[in-house]
């Protein structure tokens, strides 16, 4: 490895993340969302840290496929279900349990020739708008599912979009709960956010995603500081250069940064083709040897600056935590405008992961 910057992947982390959900939620089975690659943090290289989940939930057949041939014996669960009817012969030669959300679905699990019958989460719409049944067709659905010699245990599904507010369940389980009257079934309802901060919607199983990786499903680190939760990923990096500026001096494309002073900067190998926010600001974030400092200017492709005034024996090698332990994902996230799931999901493949 010639260029210094590397992403670290801590499974005692996973490990201890997923104790922190077993204690927030103490009475449900936890599915522990490994989609989109595990949020970046690597399937093959995360998964056994997590290995004392009741199920891993995912979206891609190509993934569950790589769980069941490293050994994973216990559930899997396809989170958008099939998406071809001829995908259903490795459903049944994988034994995935898969979500049901629309009627051609029902079609072609009527019609598959499976050696037995799958496990189904019946997805209900709770005003999300995304994927899932309406309320009102849930009883003609669930009764037609039933009936079907392919189905197994069904269990009944739905997403919440604002469970990071005091109320935003209220109205969402009040449709749920209306849907559902009359039906004896197992739920699996929470998300990270309602996992939290939602014990009426726990039910039998819960499905953590975010959190798991030591990341706040609002957005705020501050939301999550007392859970005891504990950041996955690191990444982190060297600098590479130094330059002193004078006043006036401008930094980086389009020189959004000029120096009011004298003042010395570091030239850090990292920038947006390693997953780094390119619309971070100058004032994100960043740690240099251990002292919490900002960037400045635009975020190259390659490389980033960074004010070193508050870190001054700081120099070529100096250590760059990027987020980690220290600079949580999350303020670099906000101070780009957006959420730490899109930067851990942003990695890219040229960065070098190692495991701790």
């Amino acid at each position: 490895m010639s260029r210094p910057i590397v992403a670290t992947i801590n499974q005692q982390a996973l490990r201890h993340n997923l104790a922190v959900v077993r204690q927030a939620a103490p009475h449900s089975r936890v599915w522990s969302v490994v989609k989109a690659n595990a949020y970046g943090h690597g399937i093959a290289r995360s998964w056994q840290g997590l290995a004392e989940t009741d199920g891993f939930a995912l979206l891609n057949l190509e993934e569950a496929i790589l769980l069941r041939e490293q050994g994973w014996k216990k559930p899997i669960l396809l989170l958008e279900g099939f998406f071809q009817s001829e995908e259903l012969a490795l459903l049944d030669r994988y034994r995935l349990t898969t979500s049901i959300h629309s009627n051609w679905q029902i079609q072609a699990l009527a019609k598959a020739q499976l050696s037995a019958p799958l496990d189904i989460y019946v997805k209900i719409n709770s005003g999300m708008n995304r994927l899932g049944f309406r309320p009102e067709q849930l009883h003609a659905v669930w009764k037609k599912l039933r009936s079907l010699e392919n189905v197994d245990e069904m269990t009944l599904m739905a997403h919440f979009a604002d469970a990071e507010k005091a109320d935003g369940l209220i109205e969402p389980l009040q449709r749920i709960e209306r849907a559902a009257e009359g039906l004896d079934t197992p739920r699996s309802l929470s998300n990270s956010a309602a996992t939290l901060w939602h014990p009426e919607a726990h039910f039998d199983w819960v499905r953590p995603g975010i959190v798991l990786y030591g990341a706040s499903p609002s957005g705020q680190w501050r939301d999550i500081a007392s859970t005891g939760l504990k950041p996955v990923m690191t990444l982190a990096s060297e600098i590479i250069g130094v330059q002193q500026l004078s006043a006036g001096d401008g930094v980086g494309y389009g020189y959004r940064y000029h120096a009011s002073g004298e003042q010395r900067i570091g030239i850090v190998a990292c920038g947006y083709a390693d997953g780094y926010p390119r619309h971070a600001p100058t004032g994100t974030p960043i740690s240099v040897d251990g002292v919490i400092t900002r960037t400045l200017g635009a975020v190259s492709m390659d490389m980033l600056m960074v004010d070193l005034t508050p870190c001054p024996q700081a120099g070529i090698g100096s250590q760059v935590e990027l987020w980690g332990e220290q600079v949580k994902i999350d303020d670099v996230a906000h101070a780009a405008g957006t959420v730490g799931y899109e930067l851990m999901c942003a990695l890219a493949p040229r960065v070098p992961v190692e495991i701790i």
